[in-house]
């Protein structure tokens, strides 16, 4: 028997949402009034739902990635002004812009479903309801239940989307823990709302599967004491995956030889900084298997710059370790950086870089797991899936 501590009140609330119109639309049987009502709270449910995901997507493709198209063109014809001062505030496009954009789209979709609702779907309701009132209650009962079932898929996206955003923005932990155990909302978010939502992007981007990347701090004689801050105490020894932070960035003159190669031609630190970037982000796979291992603590697998860089696969944790080796052998100052990102679904464990550059006398980051899922060198968009950063450690 299940006991309280087990019961997921995300799965829970998505389930009762979803029954709820199902069971309404039995107990109140077929009726060609309270469906027009329905349709009409439907139209607008369908309006919002298709709005907001293709208010997003516009958003975000004229506005945070504008690389290539009718994107680019519209993003470039804005006045100068403006976009440097949305540019340096990232949190107005998703505030402001991107909810006039859905509004806008909300009114027109709207406005086209209740003109095709009245020449098609209401004249058809009637029908239907005068076939129907030879029939008997239960038949009567389950057509009331079948013609609910597009309000309860609504309703079930409405909620599912709300959470995904409210995860984005959320600080509570045990929210976070609750959306990353349910599996009716970790289905929903990776069938409907990750592909809608963020396209082709997010489908490219690495499953950071759970969390993944694991951190434990030892003290003295193996004792294990909780995460947290590093303790300045010389005996405290942190793994990062079951390897020390040294051992992970360790390189060998191969990898120093091939990265000072592959940025001979470029002068500034910049970009040197934005080849490597590049290299790793197209050559090192998302390694998935080590992934579920690291997941159930299982550290007997092999991490850092070499293992990373002569396998040509790893972990967030593998690909921040071989950017910082890359960076070492070329003479760039970087940083490895822990904290959170959020992978579509809830926010996990997760590692990636900064790098220092003394042309504009600051720090920038770079997430080259992230690298197929679209520009994450220095880019606007950072801290919006990424949080909670700490140095792990500086060179």
């Amino acid at each position: 028997m299940l006991g309280i501590n087990n019961i997921n009140m995300v799965t829970i609330a998505l389930i009762l949402i979803f029954l709820y119109p199902l069971i309404r639309g039995f107990l109140f049987k077929f009726s060609s009034y309270d469906l027009k009502s329905d349709i009409n709270e439907i139209n607008r449910s369908i309006s919002f739902i298709l709005a907001l995901f293709l208010g997003i997507y516009f958003g975000r493709k004229v506005f945070i990635q504008h690389d290539s198209g009718i994107y680019k063109r519209i993003y470039t014809s804005i006045p100068s002004d403006f976009l440097n001062y949305i540019e340096s505030n990232t949190l107005i496009i998703y505030a402001v812009i991107i909810p006039l954009i859905i509004l806008i789209i909300y009114k027109i979709i709207k406005l086209s479903l209740e003109i095709i609702n009245c020449l098609t779907v209401y004249p058809m309701l009637d029908i239907i309801e005068k076939s129907l009132s030879s029939k008997g209650n239960f038949f009567r009962r389950l057509t009331g239940l079948v013609f609910q079932l597009p309000k309860a898929i609504c309703y079930l996206l409405l909620v599912t989307l709300a959470l995904n955003i409210l995860s984005m923005f959320s600080t509570n932990a045990k929210l976070n823990k609750y959306l990353e155990a349910s599996k009716p909302y970790n289905i929903m978010c990776k069938e409907a709302i990750i592909p809608i939502t963020n396209s082709t992007i997010a489908k490219k981007l690495p499953s950071i599967i759970d969390n993944s990347f694991k951190i434990v701090i030892k003290q003295g004689e193996s004792k294990e004491i909780a995460p947290g801050k590093v303790n300045n105490n010389d005996r405290t020894v942190v793994y990062y995956n079951g390897v020390t932070l040294d051992q992970g960035v360790k390189s060998n003159d191969e990898i120093n030889k091939f990265s000072r190669s592959i940025v001979s031609k470029e002068d500034t630190t910049k970009g040197k900084a934005k080849i490597i970037y590049n290299w790793i982000g197209k050559n090192i796979a998302y390694d998935h298997d080590k992934a579920n291992k690291v997941l159930n603590n299982d550290f007997n697998v092999q991490s850092g710059a070499i293992y990373t860089y002569d396998t040509r696969k790893g972990i967030c944790f593998d690909y921040s370790c071989l950017y910082v080796a890359m960076c070492r052998a070329n003479g760039i100052k970087v940083r490895l950086i822990t904290g959170e990102g959020f992978n579509g679904v809830s926010w996990v464990s997760h590692a990636w870089n900064q790098v220092y550059l003394p042309e504009e006398q600051k720090w920038i980051n770079v997430d080259s797991t992230f690298y197929r899922g679209g520009n994450y060198f220095n880019s606007q968009r950072f801290q919006l899936d990424h949080k909670n950063a700490q140095i792990a450690g500086e060179w």
